[in-house]
């Protein structure tokens, strides 16, 4: 399938920031380098597979699907295939596809994955706009995978692996949440993706940038890892409501805040990767890949032309379990005694809360090494569980923001 490059159309308040992307960002040394050269991708076959004899339709037709087959396998069964965008690729096989059908049925749906690869995310079903996760009666167990069993009607729903936030929904976000009723909020591109697509930056700050120390907060380096991206909008909201503890906050320090690193592999429904078949977060050395050549240079030249120091970074994702990943080397960098202040007011300030920490020097090309070696600033990747829930990322997200202002506010 021949995919068209995405031209998009550039907010004028976003000229002086384009032209960042002229410089050459400085290169950071890993002790193990990975090649993030491009690679090629298999795209899926965007359609809509209709099963007459079962009355029943099966789509990938929309912004975040994944779904590379279907076929009937009996008078009650259908079988998805689903692939990776490429290989090598982390063992989490994401999925998501809408399905309706033309009378009431009961239908099951059986998941393949290519050999190696183990079903690792409960399915969740969004119906008349709402999200739920599917009972876990419905997920029957076999020795050839998962079969999920669904009831079906004339209403499209929408099955995933997680709850599907496409480059459009993201924007919706941010617009009507952060930018729209906050004056010290402003929109701008960090650059344009491997498609073409703007890489969306919040510059969020009240008065002079200049002399503010900076802050950095990144997500969805990895398209599947929504549950990061719910505690970076429940952080990102908590920064810019009105309190005063906000306001006097942003009145000392900068946040310059990336709601969306990857959207054309958010909206191709990649498994992990950029367009260009590359893990983003395997690129913080030699910026071969335009997504962080271009989210380095904007960072850079940000501090750069306020004379802000960078003083954190900290990245959003998600994984099996809730878990802070560190850096073992503190002392002489920008903050040494953050990270354990930050836990220990994470654990005080929220009920039952026990830091899940694990801290080693980061010897591949990621984030938070690329703020320690290239920055000598704090890194953090921030990663919420698969399967923890949105009231509990609500009350992290919100704890471990107002902690970070109000420890950098007596730094």
């Amino acid at each position: 399938m021949k995919i068209k490059r995405i031209t998009m159309p550039v907010l004028m308040l976003s000229w002086t920031l384009l032209t960042v992307h002229c410089s050459t960002p400085k290169k950071v040394g890993f002790k193990n380098p990975v090649d993030t050269t491009d690679r090629q991708i298999e795209y899926q076959n965007k359609t809509t597979y209709q099963f007459g004899a079962l009355g029943v339709s099966v789509s990938n037709e929309f912004d975040g699907a994944r779904l590379n087959g279907a076929v009937q396998s009996n008078d009650s069964t259908i079988t998805l295939y689903f692939a990776p965008e490429n290989v090598p690729i982390n063992k989490s096989p994401y999925y998501a596809f809408k399905t309706w059908s033309d009378t009431p049925k009961l239908v099951y749906f059986e998941f393949q994955y290519p050999k190696g690869f183990k079903h690792r995310y409960k399915p969740k079903k969004r119906t008349d706009g709402q999200w739920s996760l599917v009972d876990s009666t419905d997920l029957i167990k076999t020795d050839r995978g998962r079969i999920l069993r669904l009831k079906v009607d004339s209403r499209p729903q929408i099955i995933a692996a997680q709850e599907i936030n496409s480059s459009e929904d993201v924007r919706q976000w941010y617009l009507r949440d952060i930018v729209s009723s906050n004056e010290f909020v402003r929109l701008g591109s960090a650059g344009q993706t491997a498609l073409g697509r703007d890489i969306p930056v919040l510059d969020i700050y009240r008065g002079s940038p200049d002399g503010k120390p900076i802050i950095v907060l990144l997500t969805r380096q990895h398209p599947p890892e929504v549950t990061g991206f719910f505690a970076f909008q429940k952080f990102l909201e908590t920064i810019v409501e009105e309190s005063a503890l906000s306001t006097q906050f942003l009145n000392r320090y900068r946040v310059l805040a990336f709601p969306n690193l990857n959207p054309d592999g958010v909206d191709l429904g990649h498994w992990r990767h950029n367009a260009n078949g590359v893990d983003l977060n395997r690129d913080w050395s030699k910026y071969r890949q335009p997504e962080i050549k271009n989210v380095v240079s904007h960072i850079e030249r940000s501090s750069k032309d306020t004379n802000g120091e960078i003083i954190l970074g900290l990245d959003f994702h998600s994984t099996y379990e809730d878990v802070f990943y560190t850096n073992k080397t503190r002392e002489g960098t920008t903050l040494p005694h953050f990270i354990d202040d930050w836990f220990a007011r994470l654990q005080m300030d929220i009920e039952g809360y026990r830091v899940n920490e694990k801290d080693s020097n980061s010897d591949k090309p990621v984030s938070k090494g690329w703020f320690l070696y290239g920055q000598n600033a704090v890194g953090i990747t921030y990663e919420i569980g698969d399967h923890t829930p949105k009231e509990r990322i609500v009350e992290i997200g919100t704890a471990s923001s107002k902690a970070m202002m109000e420890i950098l506010l007596k730094q």
